[in-house]
């Protein structure tokens, strides 16, 4: 409460927040909506969020550290194609992945050092790359929009690969969820990251290396949504690259903020993460069995992410003294 015995909304916590609105949503469809408790649909709900997840983890790095990466999905979509096309016209799997990893490695340099070498802010960066991976991969690399995954290879049998019933994709987003958070919580380059975001005037006074660790962000971020998009291929069975026109880039970042993580940097976790995958997973699987037109999906979930940009910027303001971009 402050002075005046109104509610200090800079005390509440996001993530506790968003994480009650996800069980009273559950319960609410539980009860009203007929066969959203069965088995198969509970698994549809955490596969549908996995790769969301996943990709969610990797702008959740970025966003921390101050920053954003608008070329997740078209690494993810354009890195995966090319590896399937490559395989398609008779290339050895070991050299076709090394060249498409080389590439997405290229990326994430590209955009690590344009924004903290060249001083580029961060999201005119990521989306000209973005822009740049999809138009060039689909010219000059790929023949058709989706490219299927040759019959018998390594992705086509993770795709099928279940553990109790559940699809391999769940735990493949577990077990990087897990890395990554051991990752922020444990390492001093973790640590680094959150110093980084809260003030990077300081953090690089104090002696640490500001601009590699921001590009080592963009690395890794590109890293995982390579590991999204082969998932996304094992899934499916090909990889369609008009999904980087899709919705799917503002999914992420919606995850990342519903869940509390901070866009001024410095805040938030693997845990937010958890959370807002969580809520958008039970939102979406609720809106599909009510049959929502997809158009109004995507009001909503335009909605949610301005309600949780509002939010985000009354509980976590931003020091106008320390929104200094890199290092001096």
């Amino acid at each position: 409460m402050n002075a005046i015995g109104w509610p200090d909304w800079r005390r509440l916590n996001q993530e506790g927040i968003v994480f009650a609105i996800a069980i009273l949503l559950f319960a609410a469809a539980a009860i009203g909506l007929p066969g959203f408790l069965t088995a198969d649909n509970l698994v549809a709900i955490v596969r549908s969020v996995s790769v969301l997840g996943i990709l969610a983890l990797g702008m959740a790095v970025v966003i921390i550290g101050r920053g954003i990466d608008l070329s997740a999905v078209a690494i993810m979509a354009m890195s995966v194609a090319w590896y399937l096309q490559l395989l398609n016209t008779g290339t050895a799997d070991g050299l076709a992945f090394a060249y498409v990893l080389a590439g997405v490695l290229a990326i994430g340099l590209l955009n690590g050092f344009l924004v903290a070498y060249a001083d580029v802010p961060a999201i005119f960066v990521t989306l000209a790359t973005g822009s740049f991976v999809f138009g060039y991969v689909r010219s000059q690399l790929i023949t058709q929009d989706a490219v299927p995954v040759p019959q018998g290879h390594w992705v086509e049998l993770l795709g099928g690969t279940r553990f109790l019933d559940i699809p391999v994709e769940v735990f493949v987003f577990a077990g990087l969820a897990f890395l990554v958070f051991l990752f922020l919580r444990y390492t001093k380059w973790g640590r680094f990251i959150y110093l980084a975001g809260d003030n990077p005037v300081a953090a690089r006074n104090i002696g640490i290396p500001v601009r590699p660790m921001l590009v080592l962000r963009y690395v890794l971020s590109a890293v995982v949504a390579l590991i999204a998009g082969l998932l996304t291929a094992a899934s499916l069975h090909s990889i369609n690259t008009r999904v980087v026109n899709s919705t799917l880039l503002y999914d992420i970042v919606l995850v990342a903020v519903i869940g509390g993580i901070g866009l001024s940097g410095g805040r938030g976790g693997v845990r937010n993460v958890l959370v807002g995958a969580a809520l958008i997973g039970i939102l979406l699987n609720a809106m599909t069995i009510i049959d929502i037109p997809l158009l109004c999906q995507n009001l909503i979930k335009a909605a949610i992410l301005l309600g949780a940009t509002i939010v985000d910027g009354i509980i976590n303001p931003r020091d106008e003294q320390t929104a200094q971009q890199g290092d001096i």
